[in-house]
């Protein structure tokens, strides 16, 4: 692949999860008490979806931040992989079907990531192995 698509990919992924992430934190309260209520009715308890629903939009950010600098690219496409498989699960917990394409988009976009990896040249990565030392 070429290094400068993998950059776009990546880029683009990372601006997603990074703007996710962003906009829910300044109303981190009502963003849980949200997810609270939507899976009021799903078998899953408040005892894990509050935590969980707290601890998203600094994932999300946190993943977002690292796909934008290239750091920690490996780490960071299996974690924001496995990030999504989670919310797979919660959205089939709450049967909410329409939030799936997304899901499965974000997913495909991780898993390029990670199959393309060696293209990952323009990125903090590549920068700090490439460094010399002293």
């Amino acid at each position: 692949m070429n290094p400068i698509s993998y950059l776009f990919i990546r880029l683009g992924i990372g601006v997603s999860m990074f703007g996710h992430g962003l906009v829910r934190l300044p109303k981190l309260t009502a963003f849980s008490d949200k997810m609270v209520s939507d899976f009021g009715d799903s078998m899953l308890p408040e005892l894990l979806v509050r935590p969980f629903s707290l601890a998203i939009p600094f994932v999300e950010f946190l993943l977002g931040v690292c796909l934008l600098l290239g750091y920690k690219s490996t780490w960071t496409a299996v974690a924001g992989a496995t990030f999504m498989l989670c919310l797979m699960l919660g959205t089939a917990a709450i049967e909410n079907w329409s939030a799936y394409p997304s899901q499965m988009i974000h997913l495909g976009f991780f898993v390029i990531l990670l199959q393309f990896m060696a293209a990952n040249t323009l990125s903090l990565d590549d920068y700090l192995s490439n460094k010399p030392t002293h």
